[in-house]
């Protein structure tokens, strides 16, 4: 609310005190202390995703009614004393309360199983404790499929912490296990007789337990600082370690602000073998950088003047490399129109630590077999425009160019029984990664609205050029993306939403046999195609009460049984019945 919405408040407060002297009707309610305490309400980090919408400013002209003011004037005795006025009585709407606790389990198709429990507690003012337990599987069933296909998720996420006016910290603890099968055999293109495709034991675990925090202060040169310890496993006795530690500093000087981040960030495991070749794979890699800034500020012009440096040291199997890296850090913007136009545009590069965990957590499909090497993310040069077309409808656009040295791609294993690997990963259906020296042109484009109070709509889309230098391809790299998202109240009970999104083609290495008939067989690397698909995906809910919410979700409405990976298809139309409880102790 700004100031003048202040003074006019006042000014209705001072009004209403004036005409309340006028009142002759004596009536007395009394008066009522309220105290109004809001303890502070904890969440988990990943406990769920808020929705980031355009921000509202409250400038928008309201109709106002005419106001007419008449006296009258009439003799009163000496001795006259007014009554004692009283406040205008105020009809109150009743406020939402607001629950601590969630508990939600929906059931499924394919059989599917979705539980979330949400936990959190207030110990004092200033400490809380809180929890999250997460369930997804699935028992499968895609159409001619010839191994297994379910898949399964569960995680436990706890947190305690602590806030105080001056200063912050929680600490964290997760473990999470995960089942997936490596389900894609290129049947259409390798033979396969019954007795090798029943020897396949396509399933495979991962395993992570992880404990971190986060420590921050209000005032001081030290801002905040990050650190976590994660031990990630699968079940073909690879293992990998990741710690690092981030500290922030923020202080001034001759009345510029300087902003320095720190970093040490170690990753380091061992895989049981490699592809091709039945020996063991080792490999570590530590990073340290400082990332320092001076930001200048002057009416409408923002500048972030910095750079980055950084030094790594990789080891592979006992073969180690060291190497300085050095990094733009440049930021600028202007507002061209105070907050409905701004300009802006800068330079950022930095060293991006790989591991074996982000691959799964990207592709849960690729090989126990694979390098682990970080990415040189040397510049990214970038410039847009962003701002508002109305109050409730938000834009940005904005062009990049983007150099990277081993940028890390998924590509579909090679098949060959020289290997001598008779894994379950080992018969084209699984995915390595390949590194290249990769160049991208990128335009994106986002709109975000907000109707009204009940209606919300946005619509975003990437399109980018890739540049490769010695692979042949962008592997698994879509040139196009485009997704929309639409949420809008019914009415007060119901509520309903919808989001599509498109995904264009892209290119793989698959392994081909050249003549089914021929033994022995010799087989054959070959481009592939993959169709660009789109997904349809709709919810409906009821709000039975304040506490039980019924709701149905429907993926995949358009029933395309496409590809996101090569010989991966997906599950058809999935149908989610469930409700959600919210609750407090």
């Amino acid at each position: 609310m700004n100031k003048y919405k202040i003074y006019f408040s006042v000014l209705i407060v001072f009004t209403m005190f004036q005409f309340s002297f006028s009142q002759k009707k004596d009536e007395n309610i009394g008066s009522e202390v309220v105290n109004i305490v809001k303890p502070y309400t904890p969440t988990i980090s990943d406990a769920f995703k808020v929705k980031e919408t355009p921000v509202l400013e409250d400038e928008e002209e309201q109709k106002k009614e005419p106001i007419q003011y008449n006296i009258f004037s009439f003799p009163v005795a000496s001795t006259f004393t007014p009554a004692k006025g009283k406040a205008a009585g105020v009809d109150k709407t009743e406020k939402e309360k607001l629950y601590n606790n969630y508990a939600t389990l929906g059931f499924g198709n394919y059989p599917t199983i979705n539980a979330e429990l949400f936990i959190t507690q207030n110990l004092s003012r200033s400490n809380y404790v809180g929890g999250m337990l997460r369930h997804l599987s699935s028992q499968g069933g895609i159409k001619d499929l010839q191994l297994d296909d379910k898949y399964g998720t569960t995680s436990l996420d706890l947190t305690y912490g602590v806030r105080e006016r001056d200063m912050s910290w929680n600490v964290d603890l997760g473990v999470k296990n995960q089942v997936y099968n490596w389900y894609g055999l290129p049947s259409e293109n390798i033979f396969f007789d019954d007795a090798t495709i029943g020897g396949i034991d396509s399933k495979q675990s991962y395993n992570t337990i992880a404990l971190g925090g986060k420590l921050g202060f209000k005032d001081g040169i030290f801002k905040e600082a990050s650190m976590q310890f994660k031990r990630f496993s699968d079940g073909y006795s690879s293992g990998e370690n990741r710690f690092f530690i981030k500290p922030d500093f923020d202080f001034e000087v001759m009345s510029q602000k300087i902003k320095a981040d720190l970093v040490v960030d170690y990753v380091g495991g061992s895989f049981a073998r490699m592809l091709d070749v039945d020996s063991e794979l080792k490999y570590s890699t530590i990073i340290a950088g400082i990332k320092p800034s001076i930001l200048y500020q002057q009416d409408d012009l923002s500048v972030q003047l910095g750079a980055g440096v950084f030094y790594a040291t990789a080891k592979v199997n006992g073969e180690s490399d060291g190497k300085i890296f050095v990094y733009p850090n440049i930021k600028a913007s202007y507002k061209l129109v105070g907050d409905i136009l701004i300009a802006y545009a800068g330079a950022e590069g930095s060293l991006q630590q790989n591991s074996y965990a982000d691959f799964v957590e990207d592709n849960a499909f690729i090989s126990p077999t694979i390098s682990v090497s970080p990415t040189d993310n040397k510049y990214d040069i970038y410039a847009g425009l962003k701002g508002k077309l109305a109050n409730s409808v938000a834009f940005n656009v904005r062009a990049s160019y983007l150099n990277q040295d081993d940028k890390a791609m998924f590509v579909s294993n090679e098949f060959d029984p020289a290997y001598a690997n008779t894994e379950g990963y080992a018969y084209g259906n699984s995915f390595g990664v390949v590194y290249d020296n990769v160049k991208t042109l990128s335009l994106f484009g986002e709109l975000k609205a907000d109707f009204s109070k009940t209606v919300s709509f946005g619509v975003n889309a990437t399109y980018n050029n890739f540049t490769t230098d010695r692979q042949a391809e962008a592997w698994n790299l879509p040139q196009l993306k485009v997704g929309t998202t639409i949420d809008f109240d019914i009415n007060e009970k119901w509520y309903a939403g919808a989001n599509v999104f498109f995904v264009g083609e892209r290119k793989d290495m698959i392994t081909v046999q050249d003549d089914m008939a021929i033994i022995p067989a010799t087989f054959t690397q070959k481009v592939q195609n993959l169709d660009s698909y789109f997904d349809l995906n709709a919810h409906v809910g009821y709000k039975y009460n304040a506490r039980l919410t019924g709701f149905l979700k429907a993926n995949n409405l358009a029933n395309q049984q496409y590809n996101r990976w090569t010989n991966m298809p997906v599950q058809g139309i999935q149908i989610l019945l469930g409700a959600n409880y919210k609750f407090d102790f």
